[in-house]
């Protein structure tokens, strides 16, 4: 196994540590967590590139890897409010939606690569986590009030592009619907 998936294996490995620290109360090592699985997504990407180290495990596992990850994350903030339960629906509901549609063409022979939307999407889903994270651990004051504005930014800002990559992928990819 190269170090890429190797990486992307300890992403999936890390959740449930992350999910212990999380529930347990430990919210300083569940934002250590997740910050460190995060940057093995990072890593592992231009690692692949970079040594032409692709290969079908990476391909399905990483992103799958990210789901697991912030999923779990969103999962735990809808159980104790700090997101709304509709709020995850509407993110689950596009990642079921691109997963039929990838289904549907793989059936086809069709492949479809990730398009640069959902990327973005990720990317402002683990910037929202960790200062989401962060919030109740740090002291009332200015820092945290402007912490608290900025993760919800980035919360909404995550859902929004959510929203507007799952319409692009049923858009650009309507003709998988149409075999």
């Amino acid at each position: 196994m190269n170090l890429p998936n190797k990486l992307t294996l300890a992403r999936i490995i890390a959740v449930p540590f992350f999910i212990i620290a999380y529930m347990t109360g430990h919210s300083l090592i569940a934002f250590v967590l997740f910050i460190l699985a995060s940057l093995t997504d990072m890593l592992d990407g231009k690692i692949a590139r970079k040594y032409d180290l692709i290969t079908n495990f990476g391909k399905i596992m990483d992103p799958l890897a990210d789901k697991i990850l912030v999923y779990s994350a969103f999962c735990l903030m809808v159980e104790d409010g700090t997101i709304p339960g509709w709020m995850l629906i509407v993110i689950l509901a596009r990642e079921f939606l691109v997963a039929g549609i990838r289904t549907v063409a793989a059936s086809e022979g069709i492949v479809i690569a990730a398009a640069m939307s959902g990327k973005i999407k990720t990317v402002l889903q683990m910037i929202a986590v960790p200062m989401l994270l962060l919030v109740p651990v740090l002291p009332a004051g200015q820092f945290h009030d402007v912490l608290a504005i900025a993760a919800r930014i980035f919360l909404w800002a995550s859902l929004a592009m959510t929203i507007w990559s799952g319409a692009e992928y049923a858009i650009k990819n309507k003709q998988v619907f149409a075999q």
